[in-house]
């Protein structure tokens, strides 16, 4: 029988997930045939799971992942224009531990937001802290900070993000005020952290996108030339997803 004093000792230490298979140990024969030290590990085991699990739960929470994608369910068929050994290269965030960029680039419905939160996640998994914006998202941020003067601490914010994932990268022309806050986090970021660009526009475009030339040619340093890309083809997975259509005409 297990003393109360021992179990609320583990409670004072926060070790939920020892005193629960401590309990679980105490009430189980099986558990009784087992040399100490292997049970002391299940308890080490389950102990540190539960740390896991919840530093997991804690990092995804604060990415707000637009979709919740694995790794494990992405099409990774030629025909998408994906290598496999690349993908499941990136999959390992080698490339954030070097403070390089992703670049994912393809038409609308091609899956590169499912594919960008399925890196995300997957950085998450590595214990890496990842936020997940719409670039028009960012944008209004970034307009609101400046009305309220919390602009310098939401830049000390993203600076801080091991990876920045902006999706819908130029989908409208920034204006001047909107480049140069680009431009301020690109340069708290380049070669600090690394930053994952989703775009339909390819990046021939992106230069017209931003309404000063100098501007855009610092940021496009900054970001495209040590980058990876993914360049994504194909028909819409929206459309393959999509309910058959019905017919339009009833048969009488």
């Amino acid at each position: 029988m297990l003393q109360q004093p021992l179990l609320d000792r583990l409670s004072a230490l926060r070790l939920p997930g020892f005193r629960q298979g401590l309990e679980e140990q105490a009430v189980s024969a099986h558990y009784a045939e087992l040399p100490f030290e292997d049970r002391l590990s299940l308890l080490v085991d389950r102990e540190w799971q539960r740390r896991e699990n919840a530093r997991l739960a804690r990092g995804l929470r604060a990415a707000h992942l637009q979709q919740t994608a694995y790794i494990e369910d992405l099409d990774l068929s030629p025909a998408r224009g994906l290598d496999r050994r690349s993908v499941l290269g990136l999959v390992q965030c080698d490339w954030i531990q070097r403070s390089l960029n992703l670049l994912i680039l393809g038409p609308t419905g091609a899956g590169k937001t499912y594919l960008a939160c399925a890196l995300g996640q997957a950085a998450c998994r590595h214990g890496i802290s990842v936020r997940y914006l719409r670039t028009s998202r960012l944008l209004q941020e970034l307009g609101h900070a400046h009305a309220d003067g919390s602009y310098p601490r939401l830049l000390d914010s993203f600076a801080k993000v091991s990876l920045l994932v902006l999706d819908d990268w130029l989908r409208d022309p920034l204006t001047p005020v909107q480049a140069r806050d680009l431009l301020e986090i690109m340069d708290d970021r380049y070669g600090r952290s690394s930053t994952m660009v989703v775009a339909q526009l390819p990046v021939a475009d992106w230069h017209q996108r931003i309404a000063d030339p100098t501007i855009a040619d610092a940021i496009l340093d900054r970001l495209v030339h040590n980058a990876h890309r993914l360049e994504l083809k194909g028909e819409s997975q929206r459309k393959k997803r999509a309910p058959l259509a019905q017919s339009d005409h009833l048969e009488i």
